[in-house]
């Protein structure tokens, strides 16, 4: 199960205190509310996206949010800019997702990025593709990927300024 601190039979409140968990659910919930505060009131038409990048993004750390940051980044350029030229010039369809999914990760392997990356992309091109919209592609594409770096910004600017506690050991 990893590092993760496990619920002991009673404690109840002081072990969610203790352990981090209240903490990381407020620093969480705000960033992510603030996110979706900020693509609100810049009109995005899809502002849950920033709140999704948030949530994902956020770490204990600075360090780890950076890194997880940097990977969501790329893949989801990768993946929008593919994504936006294919839809406007094809037919959205399985046969396109797949060739472009397929794609991704040959340009994921060129620029030896890790499979993670090559997840994002193919997240973002499958909204792009797959999802019924009313925007045309680029604009969809554009979108994603300024949300997706606004939810990415935020969960920096937390880490940064509201770093995570260690959790007390041996309770």
């Amino acid at each position: 199960m990893g590092n993760e601190a496990r619920a002991p039979q009673s404690g109840g409140v002081s072990w969610i205190w203790k352990s981090g968990w209240l903490a990381h659910s407020v620093r969480t919930a705000t960033g992510a509310g603030v996110s979706l505060a900020i693509a609100k009131a810049f009109g995005f038409p899809e502002p849950y996206w920033a709140a999704i990048t948030t949530i994902v993004v956020m770490e204990s750390t600075l360090g780890a949010a950076w890194t997880v940051s940097k990977k969501r980044l790329i893949g989801t350029a990768l993946g929008a800019a593919l994504g936006g030229a294919l839809a406007s010039y094809f037919e959205p369809g399985a046969l396109l997702f797949a060739a472009a999914v397929f794609v991704l990760g040959l340009v994921c392997a060129v620029l030896r990025l890790d499979k993670s990356a090559y997840r994002f992309a193919g997240i973002t091109v499958a909204i792009i593709i797959l999802v019924a919209h009313v925007s045309p592609p680029w604009r969809l594409a554009l979108h994603r990927f300024l949300l997706v770096s606004l939810g990415i910004a935020v969960a920096l600017v937390f880490a940064a300024l509201w770093p995570e506690r260690e959790p007390a050991q041996g309770h």
